[in-house]
């Protein structure tokens, strides 16, 4: 295996643990509710929970990366994922659940922005954005390994046994990441903080208009995909063929990377990343006036195919924005901001689904808000060359 593929091995690992955990967590959220008698607004602060802990933990990791390298931080945020997910293990009530969740949320929110800007900093490029369109691809194993969990453990063991599973994932990941090579940075003094640098002019537009894409992609996406179980279950879909289905989609999301990493050779990143929110938005539509399986089937596979093939050009496109000397800020900073669009996300599709409003609606919602993102992108975004 050459050092391309092995360094690819690893970093991805992040990505697989990450997706883990979050669609795990929609796989859950079923029994709990049974479990402890929650209604879809208390399912919504349970979900939402983690993205709160992960808009902290992005904000926080992204800045020490800076501080003290990208290495270290990144392993210590799957130290952290892992203790707070054994501890979750033995969670006696709701209440629990949320406050280790949170503390959850920390270590996964620090870990893509950190994981990211460690492959920026060793490429550069279409090589680059390849490279990290490849590592967010690994986002669907971790789906398509929840999914068979959900199938073959939740069943029989129960979700407690199930969250033992991804701690023994996590400690495989760390084992992995302690054969990262050393961070290349050399370190610089800053006469500014690389917050206050994230508002000078080269860098404040660029900053804001990432940041609003990232807030909305993030709000759509766990706002769709983490109640998707659920969502089939109230359109007549019993739960077992929404597990299948969820397995079907994330295969579905392999190709979208793959092909995207593949186009990245000859399009833009901006321009790639407004064709794929454009067949979102499309697949989303379809989806809302499919009344059949196979057309469920098939527009949710080109849904996953698209939405997270632009999530993973959205990694490429960020970092290639800003310097070395604050791109792990940049980075973290630009996510904080996105993860609180997943805090809300989850939130508000099971406020509106307790105030009786149609689920076509709230996919109507969220088109919109991608066409804004779209618009944002064409007109207040320049690429630079990095």
């Amino acid at each position: 295996m050459d050092n391309s593929k092995r360094f690819l091995l690893i970093i991805g690992t992040a990505w697989m643990i990450d997706a883990l955990d979050v669609a795990l967590l929609s796989f859950i959220m079923p029994l709990l509710k049974t479990e402890w008698a929650l209604n879809a607004t208390q399912l919504g602060v349970v979900a939402a929970i983690t993205s709160a802990g992960m808009m902290v933990g992005a904000l926080l990791c992204g800045r020490l990366s800076d501080m003290f390298g990208r290495k270290k931080v990144l392993i210590g945020t799957l130290i952290l994922f892992s203790l707070s997910n054994l501890a979750l293990v033995f969670a006696p009530n709701v209440t629990w659940f949320i406050i280790i969740r949170f503390v959850t949320g920390i270590g996964l929110g620090g870990e893509l922005p950190v994981a990211a800007t460690i492959i920026a900093d060793r490429y550069t490029g279409k090589k680059r954005s390849q490279m990290l369109v490849l590592s967010d691809s690994f986002w669907a194993y971790g789906w398509i390994l929840a999914s068979v969990i959900a199938f073959f453990v939740i069943p029989h063991f129960g979700w407690r046994v199930a969250v033992m599973l991804t701690v023994i994932f996590a400690s495989y990941a760390l084992v992995l990441r302690k054969h990262l090579p050393p961070d290349p940075l050399v370190k610089t003094k800053h006469t500014t903080q690389p917050f206050q640098e994230l508002l000078f002019p080269k860098n404040k537009r660029p900053f804001i208009m990432i940041s609003i894409v990232w807030l909305i992609v993030m709000l759509t996406y766990y706002g769709i995909f983490l109640w998707l179980p659920s969502v089939l279950v109230l359109r007549g879909f019993p739960i077992v063929n929404s597990i299948g289905y969820t397995l079907i989609m994330s295969i579905a999301q392999l190709p979208g990377y793959y092909l995207a990493a593949h186009l990245l050779s000859k399009i833009s990143p901006k321009k790639l990343l407004i064709t794929y929110l454009l067949g979102t938005i499309a697949s989303s539509l379809v989806f809302i006036l499919s009344t059949s399986l196979p057309m469920v089937l098939i527009s949710g596979a080109f849904l996953s195919f698209f939405d997270l093939g632009a999530w993973g050009i959205l990694i490429a496109l960020t970092p290639s924005l800003f310097q070395t000397s604050i791109r792990g800020t940049a980075m973290g900073t630009a996510q904080s901001i996105g993860r609180f669009g997943a805090t809300i996300g989850p939130f508000l599709v099971g406020w509106l689904l307790d105030m009786k409003t149609g689920i076509a609606f709230i996919f109507s919602l969220f088109v919109v808000l991608l066409l804004i993102a779209v618009i944002i992108i064409n007109f207040g975004i320049n690429e630079q060359a990095s």
